[in-house]
Formats: C-alpha cells, sequence, structure tokens
C-alpha cells in the first residue's frame, strides 16, 4: 500500500489533483446550468482551482496577491459578458473566486482538504438549486421577509451583547445561554418552515406529519382534530398526520440533547429512540387502513422567526430552568419528575433543554434526567390525545389515544426497569 504521508511529492500532486476535481464538479455544473455562459465553464473553473493550490502549495504568502491579481482579469471578464449578454448576475463571478480558496484549501492542510470537499460539495447544491431557491424566495411573502431579516438581526446584534456568565441578579442565569436556547429551538423550527414553502401548501400524509411536527407538533394536533370536526370521514387521515407529528417530537428532543449534553444522548436515546420505532411501526399499519382516496391534508406552518414567539419562548426556558433548579434542592428526584410533568404539558423543548444542562453542570445525574425527558415527552404526548377529543371527533380521539397510549406505554416501561 502506498503511504501518501511519507512521500511528500505523491502527497502534493494528490491534492493538486482534487483541487482540479473540485474545480471540474463546480464547472460542469454552470456550464450545464448554462449560467457561465461565454465568462467560464468546465475547463476555467479546474484551472482556477489549480491556480490557487499552486500558490498555496508553493508560495502560500503570495496567496492574497495572487487573488487579487486574479480579480482583475475576472472583472475585465465579467464587464465583457454583462456588455455582450445583457447579464448582471454576480454569482458565476463569486463562484470563480471561492474555486480559487478551495484550491488552496486542499493544500493547506488535511483539516483544508476536508473543509474544501465539503464546502465544493454545498457550493455546487446552492448552484445547481437555483430554481428552487427563487421558488422558495417567490412563496414568502413581504411581511415574512420582514420578520425573519429583523430576528436575524437582533440574533446577531443581541447575541453577542448579552453577558456570558451567571449573573446574580436574574438568579444565576446566564442571558447568553438563555438566548443561544432560543436561537437553537428557532432553527428547528425554522427547517421545517422551510422545507414546508419548498414543497408547497398542500401536501402528503407523512410529510403533513414530519414537517408539523417539528415546527409544532401542537398545532399540527389542533389542525388536524378541527379538519375532522368539519369532515368526519377523514378521521383515519388526521389521527395519522397528528401521530406523526407527536412521534416527531422524539427525534427534535434528541437533536436539543445531542447539541446541549452529548454524555446524555445515550441515555437518552433508548427510551426516546424506542418510543419513535413503536410509534412509526404503529402509525405504518394505520396508514394502511386507510381507504379513502383524499391523503391530502393541509396544515399552515407558520414563520417561527418572529420576536414575539421567541421572547416567549426564552422567558418559559429560563422559568422552568430556575423552577427545575429549586425543586431538585428543595425537593429532590421527585421535584425534578413533577416539573417535567407540569412543563410537559404546555412544551417539551423547553424541559429537555433544562435538563440536559442540569445534568451537562453535574446537578443532577443523567438516569434523573433521562427520566424527567421521557416524563414531559409522555404528558405532551397525552396531551395531543386530549386535544384530538376535545376538538376533534370521538373516532379520531379512541384512535389517537390508543396509537400514543402505546407509544407513551413504552417510554414510561423502559424509564423504570
Amino acid at each position: 500500500m502506498v503511504d501518501f504521508a511519507a512521500d511528500p511529492l505523491l502527497s502534493i500532486a494528490v491534492r493538486l489533483f482534487l483541487a482540479v476535481g473540485l474545480g471540474a464538479l463546480i464547472g460542469l455544473e454552470r456550464e450545464q446550468s448554462e449560467s457561465g455562459g461565454t465568462f467560464a465553464g468546465s475547463r476555467t473553473f479546474p484551472l482556477l482551482a489549480l491556480y490557487g493550490a499552486v500558490v498555496q502549495a508553493f508560495f502560500p504568502g503570495m496567496l492574497p496577491v495572487a487573488v487579487a491579481t486574479l480579480s482583475l482579469p475576472l472583472a475585465v471578464a465579467y464587464a465583457a459578458k454583462v456588455w455582450t449578454e445583457r447579464d448582471i448576475g454576480l454569482t458565476t463571478l463569486t463562484a470563480a473566486l471561492i474555486t480559487v480558496l478551495l484550491g488552496a484549501l486542499t493544500v493547506h492542510s488535511d483539516r483544508g482538504t476536508a473543509v474544501a470537499i465539503i464546502f465544493a460539495g454545498v457550493v455546487t447544491v446552492l448552484l445547481s438549486a437555483k430554481r428552487t431557491i427563487h421558488g422558495f424566495a417567490d412563496r414568502i411573502e413581504a411581511d415574512e421577509r420582514r420578520a425573519v431579516v429583523k430576528f436575524v438581526l437582533v440574533v446577531l446584534i443581541v447575541y453577542p451583547l448579552l453577558p456570558n456568565r451567571e449573573i446574580d441578579a436574574l438568579w444565576g442565569l446566564n442571558p447568553r445561554y438563555v438566548w443561544l436556547m432560543v436561537v437553537l429551538v428557532t432553527g428547528l423550527s425554522f427547517v421545517a418552515y422551510v422545507l414546508s414553502r419548498l414543497i408547497g401548501t398542500h401536501r402528503g400524509l407523512a410529510i403533513t406529519g414530519l414537517l408539523g411536527g417539528f415546527a409544532s407538533s401542537t398545532a399540527t394536533a389542533v389542525s388536524m382534530a378541527n379538519r375532522t370536526a368539519t369532515t368526519p370521514s377523514l378521521y383515519r387521515i388526521c389521527a395519522f398526520s397528528t401521530v406523526v407529528a407527536a412521534i416527531v417530537m422524539f427525534p427534535r428532543a434528541l437533536i436539543e440533547v445531542a447539541v446541549v449534553n452529548r454524555a446524555l444522548f445515550p441515555y437518552v436515546a433508548v427510551p426516546l429512540g424506542a418510543m419513535t420505532v413503536v410509534g412509526t411501526l404503529v402509525a405504518v399499519a394505520l396508514y394502511w387502513r386507510t381507504t379513502t382516496d383524499d391523503t391530502d391534508v393541509e396544515t399552515e406552518v407558520e414563520n417561527p422567526f418572529r420576536l414575539r414567539p421567541a421572547l416567549a419562548f426564552g422567558l418559559l426556558f429560563a422559568g422552568v430552568l430556575l423552577v427545575s433548579e429549586s425543586a431538585n434542592a428543595w425537593l429532590g428526584t421527585s421535584g425534578i419528575y413533577a416539573t417535567a410533568f407540569v412543563s410537559g404539558l404546555a412544551d417539551v423543548d423547553a424541559i429537555t433543554l433544562t435538563l440536559s444542562t442540569l445534568a451537562a453542570d453535574d446537578a443532577i445525574t443523567p438516569e434523573v434526567a433521562t427520566t424527567g425527558i421521557v416524563i414531559a415527552a409522555v404528558a405532551n404526548t397525552l396531551v395531543k390525545a386530549g386535544l384530538a377529543w376535545v376538538l376533534g371527533t370521538r373516532k379520531l380521539g379512541r384512535l389517537v389515544t390508543a396509537v400514543l397510549g402505546v407509544v407513551a406505554l413504552v417510554g414510561i416501561v423502559l424509564v423504570l426497569v
């Protein structure tokens, strides 16, 4: 076997060829989409990547000068493209400059090579998804765009200004950490919102429950219950969508645990994973028993990048964190469990992040945190069943309760064993 690390010449040759390959990947996309026009294509982009790689390999200190020198002929070529084709888009020009830097990264270091490969893939996907991205932008109304801009600006401005320490006046809370949790939860919901916009308003059963669950499983349950109230014959379809939305809550909680406290993830993965698997199997069985042809349901996924709901969740998270710490100090484990159940009736995210944080700080054991998270998930699952009974039909209530009851029983058994 050839040892690339032991032969510097062979190593640099492999990295140079990799740079050419990454440039060719981007160049082929530009030429296939005809976005590059006469400016650059499948030959120019590999040469640009090779240019950056050679300069970084043999004259690393000259890379800024090399990029600046290349910018002049690129600017001239771009001006000619604008003049001849009447196309003032900057995408291909920007991609060309990025390709030079990606080529330089391939020979910078092992980490640089990995980053170059990842970013070359990201760049290619972004370039090829032009119609999809523009279609998504066209579907967003002006009010929603302004809301997103305001939220992002507030995140970028407020987050660095918040103190990254526990403040006695705030009962020991860390403001920056609380805001970071708000951004995490909102970001997960925003992914579902973007997907819902890309797919469209009318979606199939599984997609409706999946996206609705990641955005707001409670809102999905309410929407499906209201649907059966007006059209009782759709109770099986709406029950399936409600169940899927409730099940998605478990993987969402696992993502939050993995981000906040990786050490806790193996403990939580067992009960929540089992609840997800059992719920999915039962949901699939329920789907196959659906005989109606009307398999499209509609539920509105609201833009989560709004300040008022984000601030409300921040206050909720801070309150749950303080209550959990006090309950643990005064009542011990039973206080944690009681807080988890009450909090879970309204929201699983806040208590999941809270118990993950307390476990990371060694304030509670991983076992206690896991049990508390499962209790909150079970409580929230019962709320979905209650909504089906109160807002929907009896048939919907019985079906949702039967399915989610099995899921909740699995979680309870696993934490008690």
